[in-house]
């Protein structure tokens, strides 16, 4: 989950809320229950001008008229339904007027994971009336007029016991304590983790895609970039990082002028989406990620980069066709990374056309031959080293047909991984673990570029 589907959950306070108004249509004016047969199992209004009359409406033009699997959106009147089907059960949202649709159906799907947690089943009509009480006080905890609040099943099993479910402590936690977790912003992480080595791993992960017209001009370039972590941190931890993002640097250089700032130091990161554990408020003041990590592997955040790409590879193709019957096949891969890097599984797909009888390859690194399964002559390299250029020819034999038919020539495709390589540029420039105990960290940053669509057209 990240930052977008906190902020979609609860975007403000609900004083802040109630006070603001923003019309009764904006969020979630009751929620429905009901059988197949259309019968209300269970329902919870919110908001003021919401009746159980509602579930007449939803019955008589949604399930009646089996128009349920077309459209989860349905509008009749003032009222907006929206609804998904789980097990044998429709879970329905009703709002008055311009609804907020993703968000009201994030919450259902919360919703609906949140009972089956508790119950351990599927969705059925004697699952509803079983836990009748059950389900009433999920309804009042997860929503408050109209707006989803917490949707986290740990939390909840905290405090709401019903049909045997127990407290999740460890030992005699103060019911304070529990107020604290349940309605403050570190509900991700437990109190109390240790771990006789503090560790802390951050992966820069990229996909680099890469589009070039048949005459070498490109077309598309950008990198889609993830940053994974892996926290093993005792105790309730504040993490911090920088990147080399222009904007900061920017900001540093402003605030030091005795220090120039080197050109081309910093990048521009476009699209950024946060975990919900990150301070997005810090991050808008100063350009640092602050966060209070989970415990274990999560994605921390991801972004896009579409200026200065690094490319690690070019291609240079030149395939002709000799006649009807040959064609001839001369493909050259350069690695634009330092010579201290090496990318590994090297894969350059070079496709040929249908009719192809077969096709005799030489090449100076790997092993290449033509695999009919894939239409194409597959060249694998296992090992390719920076600043290296291998080279590829091959003579191709075609079938000749009595419907001649043009060759459609699709493009040259790449895969491969690049350690300790962002295609970006983009680079960690500090990483700090704070902690009450003070203890040491063992940090870690490694970054890893992978092939998207990288394509030559030839």
């Amino acid at each position: 989950a990240d930052r977008s589907w906190a902020a979609a959950i609860c975007p403000c306070p609900p004083s802040r809320r109630r006070a603001s108004g923003g019309g009764s249509g904006a969020m979630i004016s009751g929620v429905l229950f009901l059988n197949q047969k259309g019968d209300v199992l269970l329902s919870r209004m919110y908001r003021d001008g919401v009746t159980r009359q509602v579930a007449e409406t939803f019955r008589n033009q949604v399930i009646v008229q089996k128009d349920s699997g077309r459209n989860p959106v349905a509008m009749f009147g003032q009222s907006s339904f929206m609804y998904i089907k789980s097990g044998t059960i429709f879970v329905v949202a009703v709002s008055q007027g311009n609804a907020q649709a993703a968000t009201a159906f994030q919450f259902l799907y919360a919703l609906v994971g949140i009972i089956k947690s508790y119950t351990g089943s599927e969705l059925k009509d004697e699952l509803i009336r079983n836990n009748f009480v059950l389900i009433y006080e999920l309804l009042d905890e997860v929503i408050d007029f109209g707006y989803p609040q917490n949707t986290t099943v740990d939390l909840l099993k905290m405090y709401i016991t019903q049909q045997g479910e127990a407290v999740h402590d460890e030992g005699s936690q103060p019911a304070a304590n529990i107020t604290i977790q349940a309605t403050g912003a570190i509900s991700w992480r437990k109190e109390g983790i240790k771990y006789r080595k503090n560790e802390l791993f951050i992966d820069v992960v990229e996909q680099c895609n890469l589009m070039v017209s048949n005459k070498g001009a490109v077309l598309r370039n950008d990198v889609a970039g993830t940053i994974l972590v892996k926290c093993y941190l005792s105790g309730m931890p504040e993490c911090k990082f920088g990147l080399n993002d222009k904007l900061l640097l920017d900001n540093e250089a402003r605030n030091n002028r005795n220090r120039a700032r080197r050109p081309g130091a910093g990048i521009e990161i476009d699209d950024m989406s946060f975990h919900q554990c990150v301070k997005l408020g810090k991050f808008d003041q100063d350009r640092t990620v602050s966060f209070v990590p989970p415990d274990g592997e999560f994605q921390l955040m991801s972004y896009r980069i579409t200026e200065s790409i690094n490319l690690p590879f070019r291609v240079l193709p030149v395939v002709k066709e000799l006649g009807r019957t040959r064609i001839e096949v001369d493909v050259k891969v350069k690695s634009m990374y330092t010579f201290k890097l090496f990318a590994t599984n090297v894969v350059v797909k070079i496709p040929l056309p249908k009719n192809t009888a077969s096709a005799h390859v030489q090449v100076a690194s790997g092993k290449a031959k033509y695999e009919a399964d894939q239409g194409a002559i597959m060249w694998r390299v296992r090992r390719f080293p920076g600043d290296t250029e291998y080279s590829l020819r091959g003579e191709v034999e075609i079938i000749s047909s009595v419907q001649e038919k043009a060759w459609s020539r699709p493009p040259i495709t790449m895969d491969f991984q690049v350690p300790m390589f962002a295609a970006s540029g983009l680079h960690v420039r500090f990483l700090k673990v704070f902690e009450k105990s003070n203890y040491q960290t063992i940090k870690w940053v490694r970054y890893i570029t992978k092939a998207g669509t990288y394509e030559h057209r030839i």
